[in-house]
């Protein structure tokens, strides 16, 4: 059922009948969220939501994770897939039209998460509807130790307070158990066995009519709508704006001029964690 593939960054193919699948194609860069790539993730849901024949997406990672976050080495205010307006706060205000472009497509879309899942990459999976990952998985959002909260702020929304806060105040990641029994994920499996269950999965959301799946998905973001999740979100990226007038992010975006992995392991140098860990 596969079919041709006329993306730079993505993989698009049909595994099944009425199932789409998407999958990041950066391997080599941990398929960090490139605005390419993110364009064309972006362009391939929406053409699916307008393909009858397709009822359900899949977005996963090719290689070793899912995704580690925005590639921090391109400028990604240059060629952004959609405009959004300028002044402070638009990088995360931009962000988060992207993830409720997610949100509003009339078809659901799954997350299937394997190894790494950080940063940015975290939140395009808390934009999808269902999030399967596998039990080894380590989500995380560690910018938070050296630059800001994330710019869409789901951590409340899906984990609850104390979660919420002890994910915010450490930048720790967790397991796919732990993202499963929190609540940013539906389920964790082996992670042999995600692929299988995330088709099957889809297989038994596609056997749902669109018309009606569509009205089944809205049900739920209306609920959460009214409780506040879409102003709630977008407050938080005054608070992400912030963040960057800070004098310790100030002294840390110094570090980037010396290569993004060098600052990638000042900040994390002292936890010890990430691609500062010691395999003894």
């Amino acid at each position: 059922m596969a079919e041709a593939n006329s993306y730079e960054a993505i993989l698009v193919d049909r595994p099944r009948d009425h199932i789409q699948r998407v999958t990041l194609n950066r391997p080599d860069k941990r398929n960090a969220l490139s605005n390419i790539l993110r364009t064309e993730i972006l362009d391939a849901l929406t053409k699916a939501d307008q393909d009858p024949e397709i009822h359900v997406s899949i977005l996963r990672g090719a290689g070793k994770c899912f995704c580690a976050g925005y590639d921090l080495g391109g400028d990604n205010r240059k060629d952004q897939p959609y405009y959004t307006p300028g002044g402070l706060g638009q990088w995360p205000r931009h962000v988060i039209e992207g993830s409720f472009t997610i949100w509003d497509l009339a078809k659901p879309v799954i997350a299937q998460v394997h190894g790494y899942c950080l940063a940015g990459g975290s939140e395009l999976a808390t934009a999808c509807d269902l999030v399967y990952v596998a039990e080894d998985a380590q989500i995380g959002y560690p910018p938070v130790r050296l630059m800001s909260p994330p710019d869409m702020q789901f951590h409340p929304w899906l984990m609850g307070m104390r979660d919420a806060m002890e994910h915010m105040l450490t930048g720790d990641s967790i397991s796919g158990i732990e993202a499963a029994r929190s609540g940013f994920a539906n389920r964790a499996v082996p992670a042999e066995q995600l692929e299988e269950f995330v088709l099957d999965r889809a297989e038994r959301v596609a056997k749902v009519p669109t018309d009606i799946q569509q009205i089944n998905k809205r049900s739920v973001h209306r609920a959460m709508e009214i409780m506040g999740v879409r102003s709630a979100i977008r407050s938080g990226t005054e608070m992400q704006a912030l963040a960057f007038q800070t004098e310790s992010f100030k002294e840390y975006i110094q570090e980037f001029k010396k290569g993004v992995s060098h600052a990638l392991n000042v900040r994390d140098k002292k936890f010890g964690d990430y691609r500062t860990k010691s395999d003894d």
